[in-house]
């Protein structure tokens, strides 16, 4: 059965080229010199990118494999102008990343609802002779050509936007908590690899708040160099702000599981461990209470942990405010720097304190930034 969940396309761009400017001379009755009155070329049409919400894989554009936008038009007698060409837009989810495929060169990212980003510029339409008229050159006979079009083959890579990652070996019980703490529905069996596409699901936290999780399929000893399934999916973990690792209370050795994760991140992106986690420790169904004191003095020290159980709600309220009272150490980092005249909303996680901050900003992405108490001598060096 083929997956609905496409986070990897390639396409061919191309903008419109710009109309040729018309070279015409006036002839009519009554005046046989009537001069130059040939009117300008259209422009060719642009390649837009624009983020849109409802939509959260590529799939719909995964046998889209051009997109042309229009030629502009070329222009006619009695300074008739040629109509524009058609802008052509791609809606990608938010979260998208481009590359150039020819050269693998970054090209832009696409992060929010509605966000439009040029691609690809149409072609300026030239000008007709009519444009060129002067006193020493009162019947020109030449206009120019509309300039060239843009082409450009993209790699469009989406990458999951979420608050909460979760990473794990297969059957650590991700899917699970996922569905216990949210509505969302991933499949759940008792054999690895039963995740075989990326789940979102909100989850409800207290005084009708939440933050969204991401459940990654399962990672094996060796997926950062392209066993299992790993490989494709780590690129979602990227985008998370925080790393729930799971292991369950089953494991032979916690630490050394949990160490196992960390070195297949660190293979795949050494910026990856320096995002904050939190250590879930789950089936805690399956031990008593002695077991888990024990085990709680084995676990590292480095990373706090929880002991949950999503078959019975063992933790899962604990788990909830770790992770919460992490996610707003983020934004708490942030709000440190900037001014308070520039946030609104203090209680949200990261990625929403973000997003609203450009909603709110009239200066397009740019933040200003404000320093109290600035030494007069410090500032002379700058």
């Amino acid at each position: 059965m083929e997956s609905n969940f496409v986070d990897y396309v390639k396409i061919r761009c191309r903008s419109g080229k710009g109309g040729r400017g018309s070279m015409h001379l006036r002839h009519v009755k009554y005046n046989p010199n009537g001069g130059p009155d040939g009117g300008d070329g259209g422009n060719g049409g642009n390649v837009y990118l624009r983020g849109n919400r409802n939509f959260w894989t590529l799939l719909h554009l995964k046998y889209q494999r051009h997109v042309y936008a229009e030629h502009g038009g070329n222009g006619g007698r009695d300074k008739r102008h040629g109509t524009n060409g058609k802008h052509q837009y791609i809606d990608v989810p938010c979260g998208t990343v481009v590359y150039n495929a020819e050269t693998g060169a970054y090209v832009c990212d696409v992060t929010a609802d509605g966000q439009e980003v040029l691609l690809l510029k149409g072609g300026r339409g030239g000008l007709g002779n009519f444009q060129f008229r002067s006193a020493t050159n009162q019947a020109p006979r030449y206009a120019q050509p509309g300039e060239p079009l843009q082409e450009m083959t993209v790699i469009l890579e989406l990458k999951l936007l979420a608050d909460v990652g979760l990473v794990g070996l297969p059957n650590a019980g991700k899917s699970t908590l996922l569905s216990a703490l949210s509505s969302a529905k991933p499949k759940i069996a008792n054999y690895p690899f039963t995740t075989l596409e990326p789940s979102l699901g909100i989850v409800e936290y207290r005084d009708h708040q939440s933050f969204v999780m991401a459940d990654i399929p399962g990672i094996i000893e060796g997926a950062s160099e392209g066993k299992g399934l790993g490989l494709r999916f780590l690129r979602h973990i990227e985008r998370n702000s925080l790393l729930l690792f799971m292991v369950p209370a089953e494991a032979e050795d916690i630490g050394k599981e949990y160490r196992l994760l960390l070195q297949e991140l660190a293979h795949f992106n050494p910026e990856l461990l320096d995002k904050q986690r939190v250590l879930a420790i789950t089936k805690c169904d399956l031990i008593d209470e002695e077991l888990e004191t024990l085990l709680a003095d084995t676990l590292p020290d480095d990373v706090p942990h929880v002991f949950i159980s999503a078959i019975t709600g063992q933790g899962i309220n604990d788990l909830k405010d770790v992770l919460w009272q992490h996610l707003n150490a983020e934004s708490n980092k942030l709000k440190a720097v900037l001014s308070e005249d520039t946030l609104v909303h203090r209680d949200k996680p990261m990625p929403h304190l973000i997003e609203e901050m450009r909603e709110e900003g009239e200066e397009g992405d740019i933040v200003f930034v404000e320093a109290e108490d600035i030494d007069e001598e410090e500032d002379d060096d700058f």
